[in-house]
């Protein structure tokens, strides 16, 4: 059963919140009066065709999402995993690295190895939420039940899902290139969110050329260089990249009153033994073009930094290190950028993003995904579909190939 949904309904409204609830530092509820300002901004119109269904589409406009900052709780890591070099999971922190930090004009060959020491991570199979889901059966005890009876195995989260499905989310009043496709199911009261690859994204792979296909690498090299792994060791850029293993933080926050669940891919961590408990010792590791003109500093502010922002924001993560290198895949500097300053940095830029706008957009799609995703099945997906400069639409699928919890889960899930 599939009932699809137009990408341009033909007529809209709002539907506004008269108020909705905050919490100030301490805890406490108070309601703040949202009459004046949109909370929600929905389309609705008719859809041709012999099954006529209403339509709502989320705005994507960055004016509408021009308000306060809304409530964001500090992450709290409750767990963590492991991805070994054959990609299989483990409920522990083997794969954890440690920062090694370099000069500041390194002279990284980030080229190195590419031909003989490289094992790149099979992208045709779709792993979808699996590992996180493996994480949840083996940690059900940290998750406290919503309801103690009937439903123990309830999870006391609103929504489950990958960081970069959320970054993509934080992104998107900015994006002007790529669209996206995310499913979400309703199971058990909890919401899933697994991203769904759109045809554009499957032929830009399959179209990669040679040299972007090493500029990926460039990124894992870097790593190499500056990661050990463990505290007393150092790094071993000698070694064989391969992009199977990782090690992921699984994060517990509060985005309004949306209850997220989420998980992330962590580079490495702060060898200081006096450095603060996950997520604030974690380091995120970039690479970029270096910076010869003004102009490109200003690039650089405008986009890039946005990712960067929204990636490491979300879980907590408190700085990204990044190595400048030049045409020849040469690091030629690395600059460290605290998380917390890039607002300050970009305030300067002409007509820039703005922390702000990405947040009150997430937390208004998460507020619409509740509204819409009402039948708790785990064979119903909800499939939200974005396209630059176009409102998010969605179309209901049932038993369709956009099933993505796996039956294992839903299984155990299942048992009192």
């Amino acid at each position: 059963m599939d009932q699809r949904r137009p990408h341009n309904p033909s007529s809209s409204y709002q539907i506004r919140q008269s108020a909705y609830k905050r919490r100030d530092d301490s805890g406490r509820h108070h309601c703040e009066n949202k009459h004046l300002r949109p909370n929600h901004h929905y389309q609705s119109g008719p859809t041709p065709g012999p099954n006529p269904l209403s339509s709502r589409g989320l705005s994507t406009r960055r004016e509408l999402y021009e308000r306060d900052f809304p409530v964001y709780k500090q992450p709290v890591e409750v767990g963590c995993f492991s991805l070994d070099a054959e990609r299989r999971f483990f409920n522990d922190s083997r794969q954890m690295r440690y920062y090694v930090e370099p000069d500041r004009n390194p002279n990284f060959d980030l080229r190195d190895g590419y031909k003989d020491r490289y094992i790149k991570r099979d992208e045709s199979v779709k792993e979808k939420l699996d590992h996180i889901l493996r994480w949840i059966l083996a940690n059900r005890s940290k998750l406290s039940s919503r309801v103690t009876t009937a439903s123990s195995s309830a999870l006391d989260v609103d929504f489950v899902t990958w960081r970069g499905h959320l970054t993509k989310l934080l992104t998107t009043p900015y994006e002007t290139r790529e669209g996206w496709l995310l499913a979400v199911t309703r199971f058990k009261g909890t919401l899933y969110i697994s991203e769904v690859e759109t045809e554009a994204a499957r032929k830009e792979q399959e179209n990669r050329t040679g040299r972007h296909e090493e500029m990926m690498y460039w990124g894992y090299k870097f790593e190499q260089y500056t990661c050990a792994d463990n505290v007393h060791s150092l790094a071993d850029p000698g070694g064989v990249v391969n992009t199977n293993e990782a090690f992921c933080t699984v994060v517990q926050t509060r985005l309004e009153d949306h209850r997220l669940l989420f998980s992330g891919e962590v580079d490495c961590r702060d060898k200081d033994p006096n450095a603060p408990a996950p997520p604030a010792c974690y380091v995120e590791l970039k690479t970029s073009a270096e910076i010869c003109t003004p102009k490109q500093r200003s690039n650089l502010h405008r986009f890039k930094l946005l990712k960067w922002w929204a990636q490491s924001f979300l879980p907590g993560v408190p700085r990204v290190v990044a190595g400048f290198r030049d045409h020849e895949g040469v690091v030629v500097a690395v600059e460290t950028f605290p998380i917390s300053k890039i607002s300050h940095l970009i305030k300067n830029e002409h007509n820039c993003w703005k922390p702000t706008v990405c947040m009150n957009f997430c937390c208004d799609f998460l507020s619409f995904v509740k509204s819409v995703a009402t039948e708790d099945n785990p064979s119903v997906v909800y499939l939200f579909s974005f396209e630059p400069h176009r409102d998010v639409t969605y179309s209901i699928h049932k038993d369709s190939q956009y099933s993505f919890l796996p039956h294992w889960y839903v299984e155990e899930m299942s048992r009192q």
